[in-house]
């Protein structure tokens, strides 16, 4: 039986597939270059996902910002998701990219593990970026190497445990109290 989609639903592709950079002038662009870079196409209402491995991340943002035809130089945002204790890969990290002067936009996706949520910093890429990270290792306790200044942002420099977990108690950990 074969499975159904809407019509602005495509099914997860792999980056050496026709299908995949017919899809987007931006695959195409970027695949053409680097498609060692993208483990996972993703084309949902609309937007295009690049899974990308960790490794690579900061290359991909570099190489995306400074590219002419792709030109992403604004990070609109970055952020982390938890897929629960009972996932693997259990972390997301979302980069949300927008070029202000071709108005396209991209996600790319860098999957992590509980036993090693680190990602690389991309700071040296969006300044901005350096916010962005920090609210993410202070909610989800995602590391960025070579962060700059990687420490909490939202929650006090004494509080347990990282808020946005699946696996955070509800009501905190008890008693808390803010010195």
């Amino acid at each position: 039986m074969e499975e159904q989609h809407g019509p602005d639903i495509e099914a997860n592709q792999s980056p050496g597939s026709q299908e995949n950079t017919a899809s987007s002038p931006l695959a195409s662009a970027f695949l053409r270059q680097h498609p060692e870079w993208v483990s996972e196409v993703v084309n949902a209402l609309g937007e295009t996902t690049y899974v990308i491995p960790r490794e690579q991340i900061v290359a991909a943002c570099a190489f995306l910002k400074s590219t002419p035809e792709l030109e992403f130089n604004f990070l609109a945002d970055l952020c982390g998701f938890d897929r629960g204790p009972e996932e693997e890969p259990r972390f997301e990290v979302n980069y949300h990219l927008f070029s202000t002067t071709r108005h396209h936009r991209l996600r790319l996706k860098v999957l992590l593990n509980e036993d090693d949520p680190h990602v690389p910093t991309v700071t040296g890429v969006w300044r901005t970026a350096n916010w962005h990270e920090r609210e993410t290792f202070d909610l989800f306790g995602i590391i960025f190497d070579d962060h700059p200044d990687l420490r909490r942002i939202l929650l006090p420099d004494d509080w347990q445990g990282h808020a946005l977990r699946k696996d955070f108690p509800l009501r905190g950990y008890e008693p808390y109290s803010l010195k």
